[in-house]
C-alpha cells in the first residue's frame, strides 16, 4: 500500500515539476525574445520600419504641409525685413550688404523647406547606428541559456513536496502572466515611439521654415533638438534592455526559487517604468521641451 502511495506522490510531483518547467521555459523565452524584439524594433528607421506610413506620412508633408510652410516663410522673411529696415533708423543708416544677408536667409529658409526630409531622416539614420551599435555589443552577451537554467534547479525541485511544487506552480502561473502584460505594454512603448516620429515627420516644414530667424528660430532649434532626442531614446532604451538582461542572467537559480521568480518580475516591472522614462530623459539631456 505504501509503495502504491510513493508512486502516486511520485507521479503528482512529476507533473507539478513539469508544469513548473514549462511555465519557467516560457518566461525565460519571453525575456530573450523580448530582448531581441526591442533591440530589432528600436533599430529601426521610420522608412525601414513601414514603409507604407512612411510614404503617407512624406506625401501629407509635402502636398499638405510644405504649402503652409510657405506661407510661414514669407511672414518671417517680411518680419525679418522690417526689422532690418527699423533697426537702421527708418533706412537712414541703410547698408547694402543688409539686402544681401536677407537674400541668403531667404535662400536658407527655402532651401531647408524643400529639404526637410533629408535632414530628419539623416538625424534618425545616425540615431540608427548608434542603436545598431549597441545591440550588436548587448545582444551578444545577455542572452539567456534556457536549457542551463532549467537543469541548475531541477535538483532544487525535486526535493520539494507536493505543497511548495503546488505553490511554485501558482507562482510561476502568475509571474508568467504578469510578463506576458509587461510584453503588451514594453510594445505599446515600442510603437508608441514609433508613431510619434512619424508625426514629427509630418509637420516638420514648418519648425524647420523658422530657422533663420533669430526671434522664430526657437521653434525650429527646439523642433530640431527633439528630433535628436527621439532618435536617441532607442540608444537609451537598448542601455535599459542590456541592463534588464544582465540582471536576469545574474539571478541564482538554484538557491530560491521562489524569490528568483519574484526577482525576474520585479526586473521586467522595472524595465517597463524605464522604458516609459526614457523619452522624458532624452528630451531633457537635449533640453528638447
Amino acid at each position: 500500500m505504501q509503495s502504491i502511495l510513493d508512486a502516486i506522490n511520485e507521479w503528482i510531483k512529476e507533473i507539478l515539476i513539469g508544469a513548473i518547467n514549462g511555465n519557467l521555459s516560457t518566461m525565460f523565452g519571453d525575456v530573450n525574445e523580448k530582448v531581441g524584439t526591442i533591440a530589432a524594433e528600436v533599430g529601426q528607421t521610420p522608412q525601414g520600419w513601414n514603409a507604407g506610413i512612411f510614404s503617407m506620412i512624406r506625401t501629407l508633408s509635402e502636398n499638405v504641409i510644405v504649402p503652409i510652410a510657405g506661407l510661414v516663410i514669407t511672414y518671417v522673411l517680411c518680419y525679418e525685413l522690417i526689422s532690418m529696415v527699423t533697426e537702421k533708423n527708418n533706412m537712414h543708416d541703410v547698408d547694402t550688404s543688409m539686402f544681401f544677408k536677407w537674400v541668403f536667409k531667404a535662400y536658407v529658409a527655402v532651401y531647408l523647406v524643400t529639404h526637410t526630409f533629408d535632414i530628419t531622416m539623416a538625424v534618425f539614420d545616425m540615431a540608427q547606428h548608434v542603436v545598431s551599435g549597441a545591440a550588436g555589443v548587448i545582444g551578444g552577451s545577455t542572452e539567456i541559456d534556457v536549457a542551463a537554467a532549467l537543469s541548475s534547479m531541477q535538483s532544487g525541485l525535486d526535493a520539494m513536496e507536493i505543497p511548495e511544487l503546488l505553490l511554485l506552480v501558482m507562482e510561476t502561473s502568475l509571474v508568467s502572466l504578469c510578463m506576458k502584460i509587461m510584453s503588451v505594454l514594453i510594445t505599446v512603448i515600442l510603437y508608441g515611439r514609433m508613431i510619434e516620429i512619424y508625426l514629427y515627420c509630418s509637420v516638420s516644414p514648418i519648425p524647420f521654415a523658422t530657422m533663420t530667424n533669430r526671434e522664430w528660430g526657437q521653434i525650429g532649434n527646439n523642433y530640431l533638438k527633439s528630433l535628436f532626442a527621439i532618435g536617441f531614446q532607442g540608444f537609451l532604451i537598448m542601455i535599459c534592455v542590456g541592463i534588464y538582461a544582465v540582471l536576469v542572467n545574474n539571478m541564482i537559480i538554484a538557491d530560491n526559487l521562489h524569490s528568483a521568480i519574484f526577482s525576474l518580475a520585479a526586473y521586467t516591472v522595472i524595465l517597463c517604468f524605464s522604458l516609459f522614462k526614457s523619452g522624458a530623459l532624452a528630451k531633457s539631456i537635449f533640453s528638447a521641451h
